[in-house]
């Protein structure tokens, strides 16, 4: 039989993005700082013969790079990448949530693309993780939102930390989410949160910074040593997008792991332990499925300019089957960061308004809900507007 399949490529060209002056003592001013990366998915049809195939079938083949035609940030899409190999204070605080980033690509173009498989399960089982712990960052399932959880950050508009109370008003409209994840440790965020959440939620925690790793874990051992155990903690998170943004390369990002690794044993933890990045950092470095228990990515159908929010969620499956497949088989894949914006400027298909953000945040939800962290809880408007004026407006609980 004969199959058209669509092969997708990806290159990627950078651009820095200022980033919005500190307030006077500003105590986490480094979580302000931007780097945007741009990229552009372009679509080569190619038409493979096959024989004796029987259901469907999964091609992959890669596309040369002198197919790929040169972008500019004209006609493609960025979102803010951080650059997290450094922090600004010796201390456990000093780790800082990123402004999440999306599907940004490194420069390889030798990304493909697969079918999509029928269903979220079957696109992503795979042997469980050998560590266990405070409990599984794979198992669980969706709660009444449809989703395994949600990003929050504790900033407010003008980037200064959220109080307790302001927390735990916030966490009062997540109650339908699993778990939390959280990018960093300033702001007391780990203390708050175990203090806010409700007796069934759990805590995806965030080592943001790599430079200060062992004060990370020790701010997250000292608030769980306080207001709660380790059993409420089902993962921890050791950088973001540190591929995606060229800040490291996968064996120093297994180094990382590593380390933040044994610490976090000696600490009394031994549940999940990640490195987050991109779907496309992923499938262009499979080195990366070594390290982390569990392959935890983020990826965002807005970004993908052919993508119309209806589909969101068949677009998300497709990149948990090509990560699934860029690994072998051999890890479990979880989508920890994918939304769509409210307000900003139409990229192709992809037109953000509150609608739209709805019927994505529905889709995705229906199709790979129980693998998915929504992104994100609030507007975060403390961040730049960010390339087609997105940035701030993936809040799905927010009014505009």
């Amino acid at each position: 039989m004969r199959l058209t399949n669509l092969i997708a490529t990806t290159s990627m060209v950078g651009a820095a993005l200022a980033a919005p002056a500190a307030a006077p003592g500003d105590g986490h001013q480094h979580h302000k700082d931007r780097r945007a990366l741009v990229t552009n998915t372009i679509m080569e049809k190619v038409t493979v013969a096959i024989t004796g195939a029987q259901g469907p079938t999964t091609l992959a083949a890669p596309v040369s790079g002198s197919s790929v035609s040169p972008i500019t940030p004209s006609d493609s899409y960025s979102h803010q990448a951080p650059l997290p190999t450094s922090s600004q204070s010796s201390s456990g605080s000093g780790s800082s949530s990123a402004s999440p980033s999306s599907s940004a690509a490194p420069s390889s173009t030798s990304g493909s693309s697969s079918q999509a498989p029928s269903s979220a399960s079957s696109s992503s089982s795979s042997a469980s993780p050998s560590s266990t712990g405070g409990g599984s960052g794979t198992s669980g399932s969706a709660g009444s939102s449809g989703f395994k959880g949600i990003t929050y950050t504790p900033y407010n508009s003008d980037g200064s930390c959220k109080s307790s109370s302001q927390v735990k008003s916030d966490l009062e409209q997540l109650s339908g989410y699993p778990v939390l994840r959280l990018y960093g440790t300033d702001c007391d965020q780990v203390a708050n949160v175990l203090q806010a959440k409700s007796d069934s939620q759990k805590v995806f925690a965030g080592i943001y910074y790599v430079d200060s790793i062992s004060d990370g874990v020790q701010t997250i051992a000292d608030a769980v040593e306080k207001y709660g155990s380790w059993d409420d903690i089902v993962t921890v998170s050791i950088g973001n997008e540190l591929v995606n943004g060229g800040q490291a390369v996968p064996s120093q990002v297994g180094q990382y792991i590593d380390e933040g690794k044994s610490a976090l044993k000696n600490a009394g933890y031994n549940g999940d332990v990640v490195s987050v990045d991109t779907f496309i950092a992923v499938i262009n470095n499979p080195d990366l499925c070594k390290y982390s228990d569990y392959m935890a990515v983020n990826a965002h159908a807005f970004f993908d300019k052919a993508t119309a929010a209806e589909n969101a969620g068949s677009w998300l499956l497709q990149q948990i089957q090509r990560v699934y497949e860029a690994c072998s088989g051999e890890k479990k894949v979880i989508i920890v960061e994918s939304g769509w914006p409210s307000q900003g400027q139409t990229y192709g298909s992809a037109v953000p308004s509150k609608s739209n953000q709805k019927a994505a945040v529905e889709d995705i939800a229906k199709v790979c809900g129980d693998d998915t962290y929504a992104f994100t809880a609030f507007n975060d408007m403390w961040k730049a507007d960010g390339a087609y004026g997105v940035e701030k407006w993936f809040g799905i609980l927010s009014s505009d």
